[in-house]
């Protein structure tokens, strides 16, 4: 039995609670009511965001340690940052083979080279992507086959894939669409299924994962570019990693003429020391020297950089038709240049472009986002480039929803609470006019 004393306890907490939840209630009302009676900078108001952007989006991020790596090369030219970049990735990747490319496009380059696919064989590939994979390739016969995407992830369609696959259909590049990682489990099933090799092309997710898997780790191949954009920027360069030796000195012989010499007795390509297959791909000494600089603290800027731009996502995902790209709970995505927000105008009830017009009024850097899918391009449509021409997939209904519902925000790289305060305030403040708008527009 509660006794008296217990029973006034109990009262005066459900009392506390209850006139807790009516300012919670009470409070969130005022904060709709100030929303709406705060005029439109589009109207004349107040801009919502007035916090100079200082470093808040400053990248890359180098000091001391890059500036005295670099002096030190400048003091003392040499090529031997090289190989304690390679051996630095190779562990930081759990990798057997890795190997330093001058550029993203030499590493993807020299990975597609290394299958020693028959002329006329196909890759899928969304078109919603980029075409860095196939300016070189294409030289030797490998064809993209195109597919569609996930129009929540901007990522490669598994379902699409099935739909699309050929007798030539020889493997898969996944590419992880700023910072969100493929459904790389469901690719690796499939391809396992199918009997297709498994690439990646890893240049918008360094230290992303699946399942705690990094990526590039889940493909056969895998690529890495290294520009001074990417979230491990080396001003230019790029990484490829192999998990099989044939795969790795077929590609290191495209384009190092001086290495075939140190692969071992029995390599079919170490009679090709000296002249390799005609490429020079060799990273510069200073993009090395720069790379395994970030790559110790890769971890450490990754961390605070999701935590920056997940933290604002989740705010902004409570207005109604606002999200983010979708991300399973068991990945860990990566922010790369962009951050992508997708609105579903039904739900915000106003269109994408009154609303962009209205948050750049308000100071917000933001734009509406669409991508040139690759067989619209004429080099992708005009035969005398290609042993075959890219099949024309035809219509691509989630990349059309995408480039319907696709905004960008640049992403946030140092703290600056004021300025997310205000950007989460300039779309609270937008959404709070959107019936006023929709009128308007």
């Amino acid at each position: 039995m509660i006794n008296r004393e217990e029973r006034e306890t109990t009262r005066r907490t459900f009392l506390k609670a209850g006139g807790a939840a009516a300012a919670g209630l009470s409070l969130a009302g005022q904060a709709r009511a100030a929303g709406k009676a705060e005029v439109l900078a589009l109207k004349g108001g107040p801009k919502a965001v007035t916090a100079p952007v200082g470093d808040a989006m400053k990248w890359p991020q180098y000091g001391r340690d890059e500036e005295m790596a670099v002096l030190e090369l400048v003091r003392n030219p040499n090529y031997g940052t090289i190989a304690p970049f390679e051996k630095a990735w190779a562990e930081y990747f759990k990798m057997p083979f890795v190997k330093a490319h001058t550029n993203g496009t030499s590493a993807l380059t020299s990975m597609l080279f290394a299958l020693d696919l028959p002329a006329g064989s196909e890759i899928l590939v969304a078109s919603y992507t980029t075409w860095f994979p196939w300016a070189g390739p294409r030289m030797f016969g490998i064809v993209p086959r195109f597919v569609d995407i996930d129009p929540r992830t901007l990522n490669i369609s598994v379902e699409d894939c099935r739909k699309r696959l050929t007798k030539d259909v020889k493997g898969i590049l996944a590419v992880d669409w700023f910072g969100v990682p493929c459904e790389m489990d469901a690719l690796a099933d499939f391809a396992r299924e199918k009997g297709l090799i498994l690439l990646e092309d890893c240049s918008h997710a360094h230290g992303a994962s699946v399942q705690g898997k990094l990526i590039g780790t889940w493909g056969r191949m895998s690529a890495f570019s290294l520009q001074m954009g990417k979230p491990l920027p080396a001003i230019e360069g790029g990484m490829a990693m192999y998990y099989e030796r044939s795969d790795f000195e077929r590609a290191v012989t495209y384009g190092n003429y001086d290495l075939p010499k140190t692969f071992p007795e029995d390599s079919p390509y170490r009679k090709y020391d000296q002249t390799a297959f005609g490429g020079k791909l060799r990273i510069h000494p200073m993009s090395a020297a720069l790379g395994h600089c970030q790559l110790k603290k890769l971890d450490e800027h990754n961390k605070r950089i999701v935590a920056l731009n997940d933290g604002l996502n989740k705010r902004l995902e409570q207005l109604p038709g606002l999200a983010a790209q979708y991300a399973r709970p068991d990945m860990q995505r990566v922010y790369y240049r962009d951050n992508i927000l997708l609105i579903d105008e039904r739900k915000a009830g106003l269109p994408r472009d009154a609303i962009v017009k209205a948050l750049k009024a308000e100071g917000v850097s933001v734009s509406t986002f669409s991508w040139n899918v690759l067989h619209k391009y004429p080099f992708f449509r005009e035969a005398q480039w290609w042993h075959h021409v890219p099949a024309d997939p035809g219509d691509l209904t989630g990349s059309d929803e995408a480039n319907r519902r696709a905004i960008s925000i640049p992403i946030f790289t140092n703290a600056a609470p004021e300025l997310i305060d205000q950007y989460v305030k300039a779309f609270e403040k937008v959404w709070a006019h959107r019936e006023m708008l929709a009128k308007v527009g």
